[in-house]
Parts: structure tokens; C-alpha cells; sequence
């Protein structure tokens, strides 16, 4: 099989891929876009049923388009994410070939570009975009052994409570996706312990607006680095039901058990961390200070929003925070599964350059890669904390494609300018 030539090619058909290709075709540059599986595939297939979008449509989209049949404060299905993606591929003319697998990507030698070699045959490319994202590899800590005889699913193979065998169910992980399965296991009729690691939890809306906006009135969204010591905290927030703010305590009061963190595993019970408390009231540190920050910009900017002052009002602690459970039997407390909503982890493995530190992190500045001629796509915090977003991939892709076009002027300005002559003159004696 011939190898095919092209200028760019882009790794990866879901939405940091579509909004790098959009950005490309704009500035005219040849490029492929590669996806093995379906556009979004992700969003289809690696989602819970019920899921829903934590932001707003009118705020979590691409520039370009809207989303079909949606109010502007609607939360999207994963399936209308999945749908609007791939009508958006189809809007920009996206170049995707799916069901095309990239098993490596090596620089050439003495020569510039990349060898990538796929499922599909092998292409020549002087530039290449990871565009895969973050959702790569299941993050499931290695505490609880299979022998111990529990069912136990990452939130990326969970579906629906049916999927889970009877009894009571351990969720660990209290950013969205552990909250937001865990409520649902509990409205499904099942006993849940939800385990509670350090967290943020933004109101859902204060003083009329989402939270979205007021982290975007604040200039929250434009940080560059998370704060220090907060590079692994979850965000908890939901989209579930219309919107609401979550909170521990009204969990609990729906008949969730709220531990700590979930630490070891020994003869069939479970230990927690003595950090409830602390990461409940950290939450609600955090809850506390944005309505703090979202009433000093009303005042400042003098703005007629309407008070809120029952926003303020905390309950009172739960019996689980104020007596914790430090050990549990999980026999004894009937558990038969466990849920570990506990991230992913990168998978990089295909792209066999130097790119990447010693823990296998991608080394870049703003999607630009340490290797020349490398671009990542998709990346938390790429350059702004906004970047796991729909619009923060956008604005993203932006800027790499600015970084491929300037690559290309400078190499366009060499491949046009005539070669000196390194002829030796001869010295007459």
C-alpha cells in the first residue's frame, strides 16, 4: 500500500479534533483527521445514559452553531452533544475518516515530518495533532482485589442501575460524575456510600445567573494554572434535573452514606480517610467565597440582580460527617458493588516522540509540544481552566493552528529561498 502525503494530520474525531480542523480549513492548510471509531464516539458509547452536559448550551458550544431544539439554559443530552459534534463536522467540512486506528507516530530520520502509521495504511505528515483528549485510560486505584468477589465498573462502562447487580452500591469520587451517579442509584431504590474527596462546589445559579457566567464575569475562566495544591480537585456540579447546586447534606438527607476518602482494603472491609469533614467544609469554603466574589462584582459594577440571602444558609451536619464511618464490612452493609468515578488517565503510546516526562505527562506551552512539529489538543488546563470546555477547546484550537501556519511560513520561506553556493575558490599560487 502507498504511503499517502499530507501537510497535517489530526489524531483524534471528537471535539478538540473538529475544532482544530475547523481552524485549519480556515487558513487553508491540507490536513486528515483520524478518528477509529465514530465522530464523539466517546460521548456515545463511554457515557451514562442519563448524563447531561454540567454547562449551559448557550454557553458550552462551539461559536459556529447552536444546538437543535434546546432553550439557551438547557442542558444537553450525551446523545445531543454526540449529534451536534458530528452535524458540526459535517457544517465545516471537516476532512474525518473514521473507523481508522493510529498505531504509531515516529519522526523521520534525516528528513522532516512524521512517519504514522494506522490501520488504514501509512501517511507522511509534517505536522501532527493529539487530539485525543483527556478521557483515555480509566483511572481505577489498585485498592480493592478481584478476588474479593465485588462487581467492580469505572462511571466510563456504567450505564443505568439495572446494569449493577442487587444490593448496595459504593460510589467513589464526589466530582460530577460520582455525584450524579450516586443520586441516581439512590432514586433507583439502592443503598449508596458515596466516598468524599476534596472538591469544589460553585452554586448551580445565584442571584439569577449560572454559575458558568459568573465564572466568566470573574475572569475565573481565563486562570492558567489551578490554584496550588488543587491540580486533582474535582468540580462538583450537575446539570441533572434542570440544574441544581449540589450539596452533601442534602444527599444525605435522601439516605446517602457520605464517607471519607476511600484509602485501603483488607479481609473484606474497607477504610476511609478521618477527611469528611475537612473536604465538606472545604467545599463549602469554596461554595462560599464565589458568592462572596458574585456580590462584590454586583456592587461594584452596580448591577440590578435580584438578592439571594437563602443561599447562605447551610444545613446542619449529617450524622455520616459529624460520626464517620472510618471502616466498613462490606458484607455486613450488604455491598456488592463498587463504582470508581475516579478520572482517567493519559494513553500516549502511539506517539513514540519526546514529548512526554517522566510520568508520561505531554510537555507543552499552550498545546505546543516540546518535540517541533508536535500539537496537543483537548488537554485540561491546556491554557486556560475554560480549556475542557466545548468553547475553551475552540479557542484552543485557535491558537495551535496560528502555531501551525507560522511553522509553515517559516518552512515555505526556506523551500523558496535559492541555496548559497558552497563552491571553493581557488587560491592561485
Amino acid at each position: 500500500m502507498s504511503v499517502q502525503e499530507i501537510e497535517v494530520v489530526v489524531v483524534g474525531g471528537g471535539q478538540a479534533g473538529i475544532a482544530v480542523s475547523e481552524h485549519l480549513n480556515e487558513r487553508r492548510v491540507p490536513h486528515v483527521v483520524l478518528e477509529r471509531n465514530r465522530v464523539a464516539e466517546r460521548w456515545r458509547s463511554e457515557r451514562w445514559d442519563s448524563l447531561v452536559t454540567n454547562g449551559p448550551v448557550w454557553h458550552d458550544r462551539f461559536p459556529g452553531l447552536e444546538f437543535t431544539g434546546l432553550g439557551p439554559e438547557d442542558f444537553a443530552s450525551k446523545e445531543q452533544v454526540a449529534d451536534y459534534l458530528a452535524a458540526y463536522a459535517e457544517k465545516i467540512g471537516a476532512p474525518i475518516r473514521c473507523g481508522v486506528e493510529v498505531t504509531s507516530v515516529r519522526r523521520h530520520t534525516g528528513r522532516r515530518g512524521f512517519r504514522v502509521r494506522t490501520s488504514d495504511g501509512d501517511f507522511d505528515a509534517r505536522y501532527v495533532v493529539a487530539a485525543t483528549g483527556p478521557f483515555q485510560r480509566p483511572a481505577v486505584p489498585p485498592i480493592i482485589p478481584e478476588e474479593a468477589g465485588l462487581v467492580q465498573i469505572h462511571s466510563s462502562a456504567y450505564r443505568n442501575p439495572a446494569q449493577l447487580p442487587e444490593g448496595a452500591v459504593l460510589v467513589v469520587g464526589s466530582g460530577s460524575s460520582g455525584v450524579q451517579i450516586a443520586d441516581e442509584l439512590r432514586a433507583a431504590g439502592r443503598r449508596v456510600h458515596l466516598s468524599v474527596g476534596p472538591h469544589d462546589r460553585p452554586p448551580r445559579r445565584y442571584r439569577g445567573h449560572d454559575f458558568v457566567w459568573w465564572l466568566g464575569v470573574l475572569g475565573k475562566w481565563e486562570a492558567s494554572s489551578p490554584p496550588q495544591g488543587a491540580e486533582h480537585v474535582t468540580i462538583a456540579v450537575s446539570g441533572a434535573h434542570g440544574g441544581r447546586t449540589v450539596d452533601f447534606r442534602t444527599l444525605a438527607d435522601r439516605g446517602i452514606t457520605l464517607v471519607g476518602r476511600t484509602e485501603s482494603f483488607d479481609a473484606g472491609t474497607l477504610r476511609f480517610a478521618p477527611d469528611l469533614r475537612d473536604n465538606i467544609a472545604r467545599g463549602d469554603a469554596n461554595y462560599l467565597s464565589l458568592l462572596d466574589e458574585a456580590d462584590a462584582y454586583v456592587e461594584r459594577n452596580g448591577l440590578d440582580l435580584p438578592e439571594e440571602p437563602e443561599a447562605r444558609i447551610l444545613g446542619d451536619d449529617p450524622e455520616s460527617v459529624t460520626d464517620p464511618v472510618l471502616e466498613l464490612d462490606l458484607a455486613a452493609a450488604g455491598i456488592t458493588s463498587v463504582l470508581w468515578a475516579t478520572g482517567f488517565t493519559a494513553d500516549y503510546g502511539w506517539l513514540q516522540v519526546d514529548a512526554f516526562d517522566a510520568d508520561g505527562r505531554p510537555r507543552h506551552q499552550r498545546g505546543v509540544s516540546s518535540e517541533p512539529g508536535v500539537y496537543f489538543m483537548g488537554l485540561p488546563w491546556q491554557s486556560r481552566r475554560g480549556s475542557s470546555f466545548l468553547w475553551g477547546a475552540w479557542h484552543d484550537a485557535k491558537y495551535v493552528a496560528d502555531q501551525i501556519s507560522i511553522q509553515r511560513g517559516y518552512m515555505e520561506h526556506n523551500d523558496s529561498n535559492p541555496r548559497p553556493s558552497h563552491t571553493r575558490a581557488r587560491i592561485q599560487e
